[in-house]
């Protein structure tokens, strides 16, 4: 499989064990699968050979290596090729996939959008979003309605991140056009070549947004104002408008997709776990029923942020972080050579039994005891420097959609049909689940 040596015993020149089995991690239809199946039996580190590439990737498993990749050395390596380079032409050179000098620029002037007096200002907007969503629901559920609780999700949590980035611009845009144009996102779920002409196209309505603030610098209280005032701390330019356009897309994309797969997710699992769907629905009816939850007051809610926390432990939507080394490293004692690829897999880490008791079962308490991020065994937002800025946002928008969703109402499966799952650009279900909406008893209502 692989014309490269392979000396026994870690070392200068030595190579990490070689998995039986040959395929392009992260670019065919089954690599999630194949990967599974290629990290039974090894330790922390391993190779899989790729034969697109004819080179191998190095499979991350140990945590020690993982925190140097991420942390402790992750300026040894850039964003990887494969799924990388399919981002890119979706999104451009967003702040997911720029490194270098580029990205940290980037990260400095995106970072004031993101502090937690910045996500304050976001809860009235996301509490009143989901408000609508929970009316809709309650007025499906007393008929008994099933709904495609995949495609629900994605139109709430794309509307969320839009009102985020655009405020009361989005109804302007919308009275504009008379439609959103946005929702092509939702309305088309693959994301191949066609998609993406069509998605990257929406950048001059962003251009168009962004002068408006730039023409009334005090009149928005959103994300894009935070940007368009962004200026770079070492020359006072502000962001390219190329690069600014880029920004907001990447965060329309990766704001709402991971959101609402999570909470997708997260459904699916509750649905068949009475035990926590009791606990989750005990902590809530505990609580006054609050039309805003303020950021600091989701602490109220430890075991819903458990939940949440252990279905994208299983699921993580983000599956694959690919890297390449930049310089020579050395990972469990072996030496990584310049241009190597090393993949970590958030799928494979938080289900392997070394880091974690029983793995395969959904136990939502296990976020109550520690947090396993210091361990460097749960990493579904990333880590280190390029861990993601919309993290904080993105748990407490999920933790108050459960909170006042399960407050009123249970989601049943409409049928038997098992849940497959789809590894590409994001983990995924392969159809979307369709659910029945209950009402629950007036105990909890």
């Amino acid at each position: 499989m692989s014309s490269a040596p392979h000396p026994a015993g870690p070392g200068p020149g030595a190579l990490p064990p070689l998995a039986n089995d040959a395929f392009d991690v992260g670019a065919t239809e089954d690599s999630l699968e194949r990967l599974v199946a290629a990290a039974a039996g090894q330790g922390g580190l391993f190779r899989v050979h790729m034969p697109g590439r004819g080179a191998d990737a190095w499979i991350v498993n140990n945590p020690d290596d993982i925190r140097q990749v991420l942390l402790a050395h992750h300026d040894y390596y850039s964003k990887g090729l494969g799924l990388v380079d399919r981002v890119a032409i979706l999104l451009g050179n967003g702040i997911i996939v720029s490194h270098g000098e580029l990205w940290k620029r980037q990260r400095r002037m995106i970072q004031p959008a993101f502090t937690r007096r910045a996500h304050g200002a976001f809860a009235t907007v996301i509490c009143e979003r989901i408000d609508a969503e929970l009316a809709d629901w309650r007025r499906r559920a007393a008929q008994g309605e099933v709904i495609d609780l995949t495609e629900t999700l994605s139109r709430m949590a794309l509307d969320i991140v839009l009102r985020a980035l655009f405020g009361t611009d989005l109804e302007w845009l919308v009275g504009r056009m008379g439609m959103n144009p946005f929702d092509i996102i939702t309305q088309d779920a693959t994301r191949d070549l066609r998609f993406a002409y069509r998605f990257r196209s929406l950048g001059k309505l962003v251009a168009e947004l962004a002068q408006r603030r730039a023409a009334d610098p005090g009149g928005h209280e959103d994300i894009l104002a935070s940007l368009v005032a962004a200026r770079d701390r070492d020359t006072g330019e502000p962001m390219p408008e190329r690069q600014l356009i880029d920004e907001v897309m990447t965060m329309i994309i990766a704001g709402h997709e991971t959101s609402a797969t999570a909470m997708n997710f997260t459904w699916y699992l509750l649905s068949r776990h009475p035990e926590a769907e009791r606990r989750l629905h005990a902590e809530i009816d505990a609580l006054p029923d609050e039309p805003v939850v303020g950021f600091d007051a989701v602490r109220q809610y430890p075991y819903t942020r458990a939940l949440i926390q252990e279905s994208m432990r299983l699921y993580p939507p983000v599956w694959l972080l690919p890297r390449r080394a930049l310089q020579p490293d050395t990972l469990s004692g072996y030496t990584v050579p310049a241009g190597t690829d090393v993949m970590l897999s958030p799928y494979l880490i938080h289900r392997h039994p070394g880091h974690w008791e029983a793995p395969e079962e959904f136990r939502p308490e296990r976020f109550l005891a520690e947090d396993p991020r210091e361990r460097y065994v749960y990493i579904p937002f990333g880590a280190g420097p390029r861990r993601c800025l919309g993290e904080e946002f993105s748990l407490y928008e999920m933790t108050v959609h459960f909170a006042r969703m399960a407050r009123y109402l249970r989601l049943e499966p409409a049928d038997d049909t098992p849940m497959q799952l789809e590894a590409a650009i994001n983990l995924r279900t392969r159809a979307p689940l369709r659910m029945r909406l209950v009402p629950r008893s007036a105990e909890g209502a």
